[in-house]
């Protein structure tokens, strides 16, 4: 808790630069169509609420490791030495993997996302000089966003991608754990595709671009999952064939001879 304090406190006090890095990808969709950059404060307080909120995400962000490590502190004590260096990696894996996520929204999603929001502009504000004098009679549809809405969008981007792309370092702990299995995970194989395809739908814009992009890395992720918990599981029944502690299983062998 502390830690998350301390970095809100810390994020409030650059708010501006945060600001202007959360706003650089409409920014350029607005450069590559010839438009400024400007975003509107509706209500009085807005200016003063946005800075909250981005100190808000900041330090979420940046507390994230140190909240993981602070959790890791607290359930070691309770570990064996194996567990503890079994553990160790995921630790490690789930910041990297959110920041990975939350850099893959940035740089890829929202891009195409905001260029197709902004496709629906019409009118002077997106014609060319040859092309205003057609559309004197055509009322004009121009983006002048509202600056807490624009942010409020575009962090939701950031930390959906962010615990999306937790996926594998939470199937990987819970068959780690026994927990899963990756027979189980490849059986719901189907239920899987399902259950991305409407994340996708929800988390993304409605453009088939962006959600078919969304859909094959969490897919991607899903079967990676798989593999490193089949890698687990191999390398666990290896340790209990050299213990003389490992019964096979009748059944399984005669299903793998069919």
């Amino acid at each position: 808790m502390l830690a998350f304090v301390g970095a809100m406190v810390l994020s409030y006090t650059v708010w501006q630069p945060i600001y202007n890095f959360l706003t650089q990808p409409i920014c350029s969709a607005l450069a590559d169509r010839g438009q400024d950059c400007q975003l509107q404060i509706i209500k009085l307080q807005e200016g003063f609420f946005t800075a909250i909120n981005i100190s808000f995400f900041g330090g979420f962000v940046l507390a994230f490791p140190i909240i993981g490590y602070q959790l890791w502190r607290f359930v070691a004590p309770g570990l064996y030495r194996s567990e503890k260096q079994a553990f160790l990696p995921f630790l490690l894996a789930s910041p990297a993997m959110f920041f990975l996520g939350a850099a893959f929204a940035y740089y890829v999603i929202l891009p195409m996302a905001y260029d197709f929001f902004l496709g629906f502009q019409q009118g002077p504000v997106v014609a060319t000089s040859e092309e205003i004098t057609d559309t004197k009679q055509v009322a004009g549809i121009a983006f002048q966003g509202s600056m807490q809405e624009y942010l409020g969008l575009t962090m939701k981007f950031l930390l959906a991608f962010g615990m999306s792309f937790q996926l594998p370092v939470l199937l990987t702990l819970m068959g780690k754990a026994g927990l899963a299995s990756a027979a189980g995970l490849a059986s719901m194989r189907k239920y899987a595709v399902l259950g991305i395809l409407v994340l996708a739908a929800v988390v993304t814009p409605p453009d088939v671009i962006s959600q078919v992009v969304l859909f094959t890395v969490i897919y991607g992720l899903y079967e990676i999952s798989i593999q490193l918990i089949r890698r687990i599981e191999r390398k666990r029944e290896a340790e209990l064939r050299a213990q003389g502690l490992w019964v096979d299983d009748v059944d399984d062998d005669a299903e793998a001879e069919k």
